[in-house]
């Protein structure tokens, strides 16, 4: 089950499946259970709600997953369970878990199993374990406690293919997933690879993946997309792969084999900026196939913070990737982050300036997150003001820089959302009428109408006085 937990960000264009709830209750099967998924976050269940929905069901097993901003949510989700039957198993997975796990189990004792790493094999085997009886210790990739001490057994290799993966799309309560922007849609998820193997510093995934990269059989996911196009209507698909385009031979033979299918389906996904200068003269391939929609990380405006992230990427040719992908009818969004420690008011004005000039159909400003479990966490310990996990969303600031004060980043990051997209509607009004058109002023509009939106920019106009303030108290104490 997902734990109940809303950023306000991810809501606002609509709701995502929780791919990885699909193979791990395939995996749960594979076991010899029988399995169900219950996505409190999509349907909008608070703890009430979840209660209602633990004292009904008669689960031996209860599993979650967390990255870092949910795993208060998670770890009380499960800690629900053991309330309303203190017999029942408790399982947590995901990448907070993966690295915290001591810290974890320390913290609840309604948290019986943590899974490490990639989960499905683990899964399974620990389930078979249990019912059988067994010794969880024989289970490779898990940690538990045991007679007051914490056991982590040896690490479980990754699998070589990821095309067997048991699937269980039939559990999904379809009926919840859907676009905000793209009306009448089904909105899906599906994995064409798993990993990264480059090193940028202030990401969880090449950690997590221990920089491996593995790639699906192309046909195989173009087989998936037209199984759950036809089987559960689903017409919108969100790729879920942290590095899709890695290699060009695959990528493009993928490309090939969904376009051979002519299926009218909508992909969104996130890739590098590289890639996309790389593949320019398939790029028409990209849109035929039904991309609609790509994501890529841009970060800053200082070319020495990028090489310290080890980003590798050349500023000078990123705007290549949004000339590119206008070319094409596709819609683009760049990420930016702000809030670095050793940020100024001068590099975000760069940051923002760059925004506008590289002209991305959409922006993202994302507060730097230091990851409790990434290399040098304990060398920002003295810039950090916020330990409730809760907030390590990159949306909320949670460490204050040399010479700005969180509230300043705050701010910031609404100046730069609101001069980035005054001179954005715009543009988009004055379009050729079209699908491109379409979707960004529908997104603008959901952008425009959230609650959670309209705080954080309300946040950049009052709290500009008490942010000059802050200001002059930095001079002052430099």
């Amino acid at each position: 089950m997902t734990p109940p937990y809303h950023s306000g960000v991810d809501e606002v264009a609509g709701r995502w499946v929780p791919l990885g709830l699909v193979y791990l209750a395939g995996a749960a099967r594979l076991a010899g259970l029988d399995a169900e998924i219950y996505d409190a976050m999509a349907k909008g269940d608070a703890y009430p709600d979840i209660e209602h929905r633990l004292r009904e069901s008669v689960a031996a097993y209860v599993a979650s997953t967390a990255i870092t901003a949910t795993i208060n949510d998670a770890v009380k989700t499960l800690e629900l369970a053991k309330k309303i039957r203190p017999d029942t198993v408790t399982i947590l997975g995901g990448v907070h878990p993966t690295f915290m796990y001591e810290e974890v189990l320390a913290s609840s004792a309604a948290v019986d199993y943590i899974v490490i790493g990639e989960g499905e094999a683990t899964l399974r085997h620990l389930l078979e374990v249990l019912e059988a009886g067994g010794d969880p210790a024989t289970v490779a990739g898990i940690a538990f406690r045991r007679e007051g001490a914490v056991v982590k057994t040896d690490s479980c290799t990754f699998r070589e293919t990821i095309d067997d993966f048991p699937t269980a799309w039939d559990l999904l309560d379809w009926g919840d997933y859907y676009s905000l922007v793209i009306p009448d849609s089904r909105l899906g998820a599906i994995s064409t690879s798993r990993g990264c193997d480059h090193d940028c510093t202030f990401c969880s995934q090449q950690r997590f993946w221990e920089k491996s990269w593995r790639a699906r059989d192309p046909r195989k996911v173009a087989d998936e997309l037209e199984y759950l196009f036809t089987t559960h209507h689903v017409n919108v698909f969100m790729l879920t792969d942290e590095h899709p385009t890695r290699s060009r031979e695959r990528w493009e033979a993928l490309l090939d084999a969904v376009i051979a299918k002519d299926i009218p389906v909508y992909l969104l996904m996130e890739t590098r900026g590289s890639d996309i200068i790389r593949d320019r003269d398939i790029l028409w391939k990209y849109r035929k196939a039904g991309i609609i929609y790509i994501s890529t990380g841009v970060e800053t405006a200082d070319q020495t913070a990028l090489d310290a992230m080890k980003k590798e990427m050349v500023l000078g040719e990123a705007k290549q990737v949004f000339d590119s992908l206008r070319d094409h009818e596709i819609v683009s969004e760049a990420s930016f982050m702000v809030g670095f420690p050793d940020e100024t008011s001068g590099s975000i004005k760069k940051t923002m300036q760059l925004a506008q000039q590289y002209n991305p159909d959409i922006a993202n400003f994302f507060t730097f997150t230091p990851w409790p479990y990434a290399d040098g966490y304990n060398d920002l310990n003295p810039l950090i003001r916020v330990h409730d996990y809760a907030k390590y969303n990159m949306v909320d600031p949670v460490i204050e820089p040399h010479n700005m004060s969180m509230l300043q980043i705050e701010v910031a990051i609404a100046d730069g959302y609101r001069n980035f997209y005054m001179g954005k509607i715009l543009e988009y009004m004055t379009m050729k009428a079209g699908f491109k058109r379409d979707y960004l002023m529908r997104i603008t509009k959901l952008f425009m109408s959230s609650n959670f939106v309209m705080k954080k920019l309300g946040i950049g106009i009052v709290g500009k006085i008490p942010a000059t303030i802050d200001a002059m108290k930095m001079k002052l104490k430099g």
